[in-house]
C-alpha cells in the first residue's frame, strides 16, 4: 500500500454511517475479540462474498488471536495516516461485530478505489442492505468519482 493519502487534503473521513439495521464506526484495536469471533465464524462465508473469491483472507486456517490484533492495529494506523479505511459493522444495541468494510487504493488500476465488505454468515441478510447503504454514502459523503469506485455488486 502506499503511504501516501489517498484522499485530498483537508478531506475528513467519516467517522460513522449509521442505519436501523448496522452502523460503522472505525474498526480498531478495541474491536479485537469480537472481529475475531466474527470472521472466524464466517470464513466459508466470506470467502464466497463478492470481493473476497480470489482472496487470501480470511484465511482458512484461522489466525491467532494476537495476528489479528495486528492486523487491527494496522487498519487503524491507515485510517488515521489516510491511506485506507476499514470499518467495523456493528450491530445496533448489542453493538456486535457482525462484518467488515475496507476502502482502500486499487492494487490493481491508479486512480480507482478497492472496496469491499463482509458480513457474518449468521447477518447474510444484511449483506445487499450494507452494499447499498455504503454505495449510497460514498457517492454522498467521500471524495471520489463514482465511476472510480470498484465494489462487487450484490
Amino acid at each position: 500500500m502506499s503511504a501516501n493519502p489517498f484522499v485530498p487534503d483537508g478531506f475528513t473521513a467519516p467517522r460513522e454511517l449509521a442505519t436501523d439495521r448496522f452502523r460503522l464506526e472505525p474498526l480498531g484495536g478495541q474491536h479485537n475479540e469480537a472481529d475475531h469471533a466474527a470472521w472466524t465464524s464466517s470464513i466459508d462465508h466470506i470467502r464466497s462474498t463478492p470481493g473476497f473469491e480470489s482472496r487470501d483472507w480470511p484465511p482458512a486456517e484461522g489466525m491467532p488471536l494476537e495476528r489479528n490484533l495486528d492486523d487491527l492495529v494496522r487498519h487503524a494506523d491507515d485510517f488515521e495516516r489516510r491511506t485506507g479505511f476499514t470499518y467495523t459493522v456493528l450491530e445496533p444495541g448489542s453493538g456486535d461485530v457482525i462484518g467488515c468494510l475496507y476502502i482502500y487504493p486499487s492494487r490493481k488500476k491508479e486512480g480507482e478505489v478497492d472496496v469491499r465488505s463482509w458480513v457474518r454468515a449468521d447477518h447474510a441478510e444484511l449483506d445487499a442492505p450494507l452494499y447499498e447503504a455504503v454505495s449510497d454514502w460514498l457517492v454522498r459523503e467521500w471524495p471520489f468519482p463514482a465511476d472510480a469506485v470498484v465494489y462487487a455488486g450484490r
